[in-house]
């Protein structure tokens, strides 16, 4: 009997470096929710006004309607029907199929609290529409990021003036992560999405050897208390990883993000030389997204499903986020090129 594989099963399989029976995808964050589907995905009113202005009433019909509203940008024309009543009103516009993601990106308006009212709420319901069919994942970092222009200075003299308390400081970090993601397990979440930023397209803002001093050992420490509370965990940063990748590497995710073309990270040899250690997602070129042209589009969606691909251990996505003011059929046609090719 053939088996069937749902959308998580297909991650999880390449997460673990293995092949399924076609290549999965899905993206950090998707930002164009208005351009497919005519409604906004993201409602931050939760996180930004006075939540005592809200009745506990008000809070969880806020959440479902969201969670439903996630259900039906990343489901299908049935999943989120669970009352029978159609997002929309618009039956023309709700029978159009939605994302087919095996990790949706959870960014409720207090995601980051497991025990709010709204975030219960809205994972619940996110639950009864996808069962086990989708992972759930949020952002779970706990390392030093790439500096503001305004912080920049005062990061560098840090280092110079005061090693130890930044190191002290970067524990506290680490630690605070490593209680969170474990809460956040313990509320549903199944991947811990790190998305600390560590390199320009000229590379890392830190020396590799700086880099395993204030950055590599709480990287490490933060992926093995998640793989230890049975969380999956995807490292992204943009920019030109290769002077730190084997650092990476080594700190032990499962998966990197998002193999930066524009920053001149080639999928084809990282797949080489790392294939067999970690998971790989992205590579699809944003900027050609942006300006290029179709061709360059494909180009770039063919070469990262035909080398990234190769084997298993590889999850299709772009080189950042499906960001807003990108062309919706340019991200069409990636998907299109993704249907066309992912079965192996």
């Amino acid at each position: 009997m053939t088996k069937i594989w749902t959308p998580a099963e297909r991650v999880k399989t390449a997460l673990t470096l293995g092949q399924p029976d076609e290549i999965p995808t899905f993206e950090l964050e998707f930002q164009l929710s208005m351009e497919f589907f005519g409604y906004e995905l993201y409602d931050d009113r939760l996180a930004h006004y006075n939540r005592d202005k809200f009745s506990p009433a008000e809070i969880e019909k806020f959440s479902i309607d969201l969670a439903d509203r996630f259900a039906r940008v990343y489901g299908t024309a049935t999943a989120y029907d669970i009352g029978g009543a159609a997002i929309s009103g618009d039956p023309e516009k709700d029978a159009k199929p939605g994302l087919d993601y095996g990790i949706i990106p959870i960014y409720s308006p207090e995601w980051w609290n497991p025990d709010a009212l709204s975030t219960k709420v809205f994972r619940k319901r996110l639950r009864e529409h996808f069962g086990d069919t989708r992972l759930f994942g949020g952002h779970g970092d706990g390392t030093f990021a790439i500096p503001d222009g305004n912080q920049m200075y005062d990061f560098a003299y840090r280092i110079a003036d005061d090693p130890e308390g930044l190191l002290e400081e970067a524990q506290r970090m680490a630690d605070r992560a490593i209680e969170g993601n474990k809460r956040q397990k313990e509320a549903g979440l199944d991947v811990a999405l790190l998305c600390a930023d560590y390199c320009y397209n000229s590379g890392p803002f830190l020396s590799p050897a700086m880099f395993d001093e204030f950055i590599t050992p709480f990287l490490t420490q933060i992926c093995k208390a998640g793989r230890e509370d049975g969380l999956y965990l995807i490292k992204h940063t943009d920019g030109n990883i290769m002077p730190i990748i084997e650092s990476m590497i080594s700190a032990g995710p499962h998966a990197l993000h998002s193999i930066d073309p524009m920053a001149g990270v080639d999928i084809r040899e990282v797949k080489r030389l790392y294939g067999d250690k970690v998971a790989l997602c992205g590579n699809v070129h944003c900027a050609a997204m942006q300006t290029g042209t179709d061709q360059d589009v494909r180009d770039s969606a063919e070469y990262c499903l035909k080398y990234g691909g190769a084997g298993g251990g590889y999850i299709f996505a772009t080189s950042n986020v499906p960001f807003k003011g990108m062309p919706p059929e340019r991200y069409q046609l990636v998907l299109d090129i993704w249907k066309e090719y992912r079965k192996y």
